[in-house]
């Protein structure tokens, strides 16, 4: 069996937001394409991720004394920096993919930011991406990469 590299499973040129986006822009890119982490670039350079998780932790209780006014004017304050995962576990173009999903269980994540060999961004690898490949090695067929949203 040949040896599958990042390179070749991930998505190239992620979206991604900045520390300074919101929590409501945020949510709505994530539904919007249909997508569940970003990595978070100040300056070009990679400083953190964020999940749909991070942004779904950082919804008010309904047992909340304050009103829908105060909640989204609260919301809207809250930054991608306050609860993103700083300095993100990041692989090569060149990691096999096999090495890039055991890190991805070691540690419980489900997406790693792809640097080059300068530490640039070149794309992210998610657990949908090695799916694809799990499902192409069992049946034998090309899966195309389809945008799923949810946890």
């Amino acid at each position: 069996m040949k040896q599958e590299l990042v390179r070749e499973w991930m998505t190239y040129d992620p979206i991604t937001v900045t520390p300074e986006t919101t929590l409501p822009e945020v949510y709505d890119l994530m539904r919007r394409e249909q997508i569940r982490r970003l990595p978070v670039m100040r300056d070009g350079k990679l400083v953190g991720i964020i999940t749909y998780g991070d942004v779904r932790g950082a919804q008010p209780s309904t047992a909340s004394a304050l009103s829908v006014w105060e909640l989204n004017f609260i919301l809207a304050q809250l930054k991608v920096a306050e609860f993103m995962t700083p300095r993100p576990i990041t692989v090569s173009e060149d990691t096999p993919v096999g090495e890039a999903a055991h890190l991805m269980l070691r540690h419980k994540i489900s997406g790693l930011p792809v640097v080059d060999e300068d530490g640039n961004l070149a794309g992210i690898l998610t657990e949908s991406d090695i799916f694809r490949l799990v499902v192409r090695d069992w049946t034998n067929q090309t899966v195309p990469a389809l945008p799923v949203m949810g946890e």
